[in-house]
C-alpha cells in the first residue's frame, strides 16, 4: 500500500507515519507534504498513491484548493478538527475522517473500512463541494471562559488586542490592557479562531489587523511588525509567511 501524508504539523505527521508503519508494515510512505503548491505538484508528477491522509488546515491553505487544481481518483482520509455536525458528510460519502490528535484504534479502523471500498464504486467527484460547504460554516470561538478571583468570568473575542505565548503560557492581551492566561496552546486556538480576524505571525502570536501601527520591511525578506497597545514587543513574519499575510491584510 503506498500512501502519502499531507499533514502541516511536523508532530501530528510523524505520529501518524508511526502508526501508518505500526498497522501497515508492508506500507510504502511516499511522502509527508505540508502545502496546497506542493500536493499539487507532486500529485501532478507522480502516479496516484493508494491512499492520501489529508489536514484540511495547510501552511498555506485549506486543503479543499488542491481539488479546484486537478482530480483526485485515490481515496482520501482527512484529518480535521472541525464539529461532528460536519464531519457527517464524510461519511455519506465513503470518505473517512480521523479528529486529532489521532488514536491508533481510529486510524485501523479507517484502514479497515478504506480496504472495504471499491475504488471504481467510490465516488470522488463532490468532494470539492463537501469540502466548500464545511469551510463555509466552520464554528469558531466566540469567548473564553477565565478564572477571575474566586469565580469565572467570560471574555468576548472581540475584546482581544492580539494573543502571544512565553514560557509555553497562551496569553490574552486585551484592549482594555488587560493580560489574561489561559489553558489553550497556541496550535488548539489556531483551529478555534476565526482565520478572517487573527492571523497566526509566528509561533508567538497571533494579531488582529487593527492591532497593528506599523509593517517595516526586515532582513532576508522578513517583516517585522510594531503592535499600537505593545511597541516594545517584537513581532517577526517569516519570509514564508509574508506572502500569506499580505495577502491577509490586502482584502
Amino acid at each position: 500500500m503506498k500512501i502519502l501524508i499531507v499533514e502541516d504539523e511536523s508532530i501530528n505527521a510523524s505520529r501518524l507515519k508511526r502508526l501508518l508503519e505500526e498497522l501497515e508494515p508492508n506500507c510504502e510512505i511516499l511522502g509527508i507534504i505540508d502545502t496546497v503548491v506542493d500536493t499539487v505538484a507532486w500529485l501532478k508528477s507522480n502516479s496516484a498513491p493508494d491512499l492520501i491522509t489529508m489536514d484540511i488546515r495547510l501552511a498555506d491553505g485549506l486543503s479543499f484548493a488542491i481539488f479546484d487544481e486537478m482530480e483526485i481518483t485515490c481515496p482520501v482520509i482527512f484529518t480535521t478538527a472541525y464539529d461532528e455536525y460536519a464531519i457527517r458528510a464524510f461519511k455519506v460519502n465513503s470518505i473517512d475522517y480521523l479528529m486529532k490528535p489521532i488514536e491508533k484504534n481510529e486510524l485501523e479502523h479507517a484502514l479497515t473500512k478504506f480496504k472495504s471500498l471499491n475504488k471504481n464504486e467510490t465516488n470522488y467527484s463532490n468532494i470539492t463541494g463537501i469540502l466548500k460547504e464545511l469551510i463555509q460554516k466552520p464554528v469558531f470561538r466566540m469567548r473564553f471562559l477565565v478564572t477571575y478571583r474566586d469565580g469565572y468570568k467570560s471574555v468576548d473575542v472581540s475584546d482581544i488586542d492580539f494573543i502571544y505565548s512565553e514560557f509555553k503560557t497562551s496569553n490574552l492581551f486585551l484592549k482594555s490592557g488587560v493580560i489574561i492566561s489561559i489553558p489553550q496552546t497556541m496550535e488548539e486556538l489556531e483551529q478555534e479562531l476565526d482565520p478572517n480576524i487573527f492571523f497566526r505571525a509566528n509561533r508567538q502570536f497571533f494579531i488582529r489587523a487593527e492591532s497593528i501601527k506599523s509593517i517595516a520591511n526586515y532582513f532576508n525578506a522578513k517583516l517585522k511588525i510594531q503592535l499600537k497597545l505593545d511597541p516594545e514587543r517584537e513581532v517577526i513574519i517569516s519570509r514564508e509567511k509574508t506572502p500569506l499575510f499580505k495577502q491577509w491584510m490586502d482584502r
